[in-house]
């Protein structure tokens, strides 16, 4: 983490006083963040409210947690310009981001937020967030379909990580993934004969899909 990231440097620019000055008004008490006093050069963030000696230095940022149905036929973009894209659809007043994808045909849980935190939490892979999936293919399936699938199947010239698989029904079966290859699942299954008909993501680490129809969301 650099000194542009402290509390420090926030007040030497935004108060234009030296270094000595701001690390007094710290030492102090003088100093609040989203109104609890601090009295160490702590990290800030971009939406953390800053008073300074009572004086509101910056209002920050309300966060905005939204987890939302996408429908099938919508492309994963707030780009005007591409056809069915999330903007033309959703009606949120709020400026959000997507955290991750869902390819057009698929659809099911996304997540939409302005904290760029979630983002790198819940894509990075070390932080192995599971996405859970119920999938449809064009034919039945069987125990070794569904122990291949589980044991890594090689796509893109590399072989995916072990992962939970388990039958639904004859033609669906359940799915548990950490990785993000672009349309796994789906390259997965033609690797393997099949031809997935519904992908639907019913799960983001904790949140939850849940009662949701297509187009609508909750804050969560």
């Amino acid at each position: 983490m650099t000194f542009r990231n402290r509390l420090q440097y926030f007040l030497v620019k935004h108060l234009r006083i030296s270094n000595k000055q701001a690390l007094s008004m710290i030492l102090e008490g003088l100093v609040s963040v989203n109104d609890e006093v601090v009295r160490e050069n702590v990290v800030v963030q971009t939406h953390d409210r800053i008073l300074a000696d009572n004086q509101i230095v910056r209002e920050g940022k309300r966060l905005i947690y939204v987890a939302y149905y996408k429908p099938r036929g919508i492309e994963t973009t707030f780009n005007t310009e591409i056809q069915d894209n999330l903007r033309a659809i959703l009606n949120f007043p709020e400026d959000v981001f997507h955290v991750g994808r869902l390819d057009k045909e698929s659809e099911g849980l996304l997540l939409l937020t302005n904290d760029s935190r979630v983002f790198d939490k819940t894509l990075r892979q070390e932080h192995k967030t599971e996405k859970e999936y119920i999938v449809t293919v064009d034919k039945m399936i069987d125990e070794n379909f569904i122990n291949t699938m589980a044991n890594g199947v090689t796509i893109l010239g590399k072989t995916t990580l072990p992962c939970h698989v388990e039958i639904v029904d004859d033609y669906t079966f359940k799915i548990v993934l950490i990785q993000g290859i672009n349309r796994q699942i789906r390259r997965m299954c033609y690797k393997l004969g099949y031809e997935v008909t519904r992908l639907l993501r019913v799960r983001i680490g904790d949140i939850l899909l849940g009662d949701l129809k297509s187009g609508e969301y909750y804050f969560y």
